[in-house]
């Protein structure tokens, strides 16, 4: 018997029909685990994941391997991504064990769930001799396994928090960037070697701190850090030089052959660090890939009830990359020969890929940019006819307010209404669905709300977004939902040491409550809240959120000398802490001329972390707008820190000189 049949976890839906009787996680599978005497198989995994579906062609879908499995074990089939509180703890626990980790993850436990023998991918022939080495062990010596199991738990819980310190300095930051440096590839952008990662939390810190430096951007190492590798992923094979957005990662130092699969989350944040760039730099690359990756989310990620999907598969007709690649001969197939001959050049198709296929990449700006709009449009086109990779379209509340934030920004930034409507749409749509009250539910597919309750990065992500989203529309509706989500941040996930656990106070309770302070493909859920309740103290003056955002910063004091790649996000909050951050109170009526340009203003600088408040002459709701009105019957902007305030200007230019003092 399969209970898959009616998950909302696309990826649980892909294993409905396996000859393996899954269960999901929760009670029924724990608790037959007990009337049988067996021990569970937890196998931990997602939609996207290459080798999650090689494992399950071989042996989930295999039926003699399949009821060695149904025989000796209660298997239990987890999406990574609907519950990262399960994810994380047993990945602590197999990175601890093995020393490595990744998925699939492969976990035997006992029936209450404590892990005893851990592993990634197994091959069928591998996995059957481990089903059987698990079994036999069970059977024949409980008392050794039962007590490794109890013996790794304990260690997993006696691991101290991470030790944490002051807000941190502007030494701090500078460490950081040097420590950066050290493992910055200056060759080929990025920081270490392969396989590369986008990093973009941290070039998010490295353009605020290039920011707020007095030197010019082109001089600043940290800006030269994050342009040389903003613009080597730009023109290589990691991004789809077809139609926008980015792969995962790249498989080799040179960014040219990706890992396919392509996640709402690196889209959505570095949309907002390509974003970031051009105002900072007035990158005409960073424009154009800035815009196709908005495009691209909108026209691949966007559900029909208005929020954006999870991800993009990696594979199409069980082949990884297939709907990517190409040859020198199916170039000119659809161009033509002279056409053909100039995007072969161009696009450097030489074999990069297995089979003599290449990804495109695009070493140097076209030197005909209609010719090169038209063959770009042929090859995709073309493209658009193959089998295309599967959609996970279930939709993560952390993931769309990331999305939220960096359309609301790129809409805003290169006047794109559309933009800004996507991401009002995916607010909305997460506001309706996903909120009862001050809770929040992590997922949601087909308008139709999971039962997985929401985890930090959930309530931080989305506070982000809101935030972002009201101080480009000033809709105060976003600024109140923001407020709610953050007192219950600080009501239900603090650990009463200035941190933050990553699971609530009445969340389901795991051999171990998760809490893992540091960056990994996304912010982690303390500095996510973090950023958040910085910019709603700066909004609101409130104290009680300032300093649970410098509490929660203490543990970038420590990592920044030694592990800056995984604080980036928290190193950019602490960069607009330092600069205050600088808070603008933009008065005015909606639709006066003169109000959306003083607003434009603020939007387009790129102080750290600057905090925009938008509204109409004596509208409430928003301190930070409270007492501030027009000045001599014109439009007003006021620029703060701290809510201390200089004289208001009137102009663009007066604007643009009080953010630049």
């Amino acid at each position: 018997m399969n209970r898959l049949k009616d998950a909302t976890s696309p990826y649980l839906l892909q294993h409905a029909d396996n000859p393996v009787e899954w269960f999901e996680w929760g009670e029924d599978a724990f608790a037959e685990a007990r009337r049988r005497d067996v021990p569970l198989l937890i196998s931990v995994g997602y939609s996207a994941c290459h080798w999650c579906h090689v494992m399950a062609h071989e042996s989930f879908e295999d039926p003699a391997t399949a009821a060695m499995m149904n025989e000796r074990f209660v298997n239990v089939k987890v999406d990574r991504e609907e519950r990262p509180d399960v994810d994380a703890v047993y990945m602590a626990a197999t990175q601890a064990m093995t020393g490595q980790g990744g998925w699939p993850m492969t976990v035997f436990a006992t029936p209450d769930g404590h892990p005893f023998y851990t592993g990634t991918y197994f091959p069928k022939a591998h996995f059957q001799r481990l089903l059987a080495g698990v079994s036999n062990a069970w059977e024949g010596d409980r008392e050794t396994v039962v007590g490794q199991s109890s013996t790794i738990v304990e260690a997993l819980n006696e691991r101290s928090a991470l030790p944490t310190g002051p807000l941190p300095t502007a030494r701090t930051l500078a460490e950081a960037v040097e420590t950066l440096g050290r493992s910055f590839d200056p060759v080929r952008g990025g920081f270490g070697g392969a396989p590369k990662f986008p990093p973009s939390m941290a070039l998010e810190f490295l353009l605020r701190y290039g920011a707020a430096a007095k030197t010019p951007p082109g001089e600043e190492a940290a800006v030269v850090m994050a342009e040389r590798t903003l613009e080597a992923m730009a023109r290589g094979g990691i991004y789809d030089q077809l139609a926008g957005g980015f792969a995962r990662y790249s498989v080799d130092a040179d960014w040219v052959v990706p890992h396919f699969e392509k996640m709402l989350y690196d889209n959505a944040l570095l949309l907002r660090v390509y974003t970031h760039w051009w105002r900072l730099t007035g990158s005409v690359l960073a424009k154009r890939v800035a815009l196709e990756t908005a495009d691209w989310l909108l026209a691949e990620m966007r559900t029909p009830e208005g929020g954006f999907a999870s991800a993009l598969d990696a594979d199409s007709e069980g082949v990884e990359g297939k709907f990517y690649v190409w040859t020198p001969e199916e170039v000119r197939e659809v161009l033509g020969e002279e056409d053909g001959a100039w995007a072969i050049g161009l696009f450097d198709v030489t074999g990069t890929f297995e089979h003599g296929t290449s990804v495109l990449q695009l070493p140097a700006d076209p030197d005909d940019d209609e010719r090169f709009a038209d063959v770009r449009a042929r090859l995709l086109a073309a493209r658009g006819r193959r089998v295309r990779p599967g959609r996970d379209d279930k939709v993560v509340a952390a993931w769309n307010g990331l999305a939220v934030a960096a359309l609301a920004e790129t809409g805003a930034v290169f006047r794109r209404a559309d933009l800004v409507e996507a991401a009002r749409a995916a607010a909305t749509l997460i506001d309706d669905l996903h909120l009862d009250s001050d809770r929040l539910l992590r997922t949601s597919r087909d308008g139709r709300a999971g039962s997985n309750a929401g985890v930090l990065e959930d309530y931080g992500d989305l506070a982000e977004g809101l935030l972002t989203l009201y101080g480009v529309t000033g809709e105060t509706r976003w600024f109140d939902r923001a407020g709610t989500l953050l007192d219950a941040v600080l009501d239900r996930f603090s650990d009463g040491s200035g941190g933050f656990y990553d699971t609530a106070d009445d969340a389901e309770r795991l051999f171990q409550r998760p809490q893992d302070p540091t960056d990994n493909a996304t912010p982690s859920g303390q500095f996510a809240a973090a950023g958040a309740l910085l910019t709603y103290a700066a909004l609101t003056g409130s104290i009680r959120h300032r300093q649970a955002a410098e509490e929660a910063l203490g543990t970038v004091t420590v990592l920044a000398g030694k592990h800056a790649r995984f604080a980036g996000w928290g190193l950019a909050v602490a960069q607009a802490a330092l600069a205050g951050p600088i808070e603008v109170a933009v008065v005015g009526p909606a639709g006066d001329p003169a109000t959306t340009a003083l607003h434009r203003t603020a939007l387009l600088s790129a102080v750290p972390g600057l905090v925009i408040a938008l509204g109409e002459p004596g509208s409430a709701g928003v301190p930070l707008l409270e007492g501030r009105g027009l000045v001599g019957g014109l439009p007003a902007a006021y620029v703060c820190r701290g809510f201390t305030c200089r004289m208001p200007v009137t102009t663009p230019s007066a604007l643009k000189t009080e953010l630049l003092s």
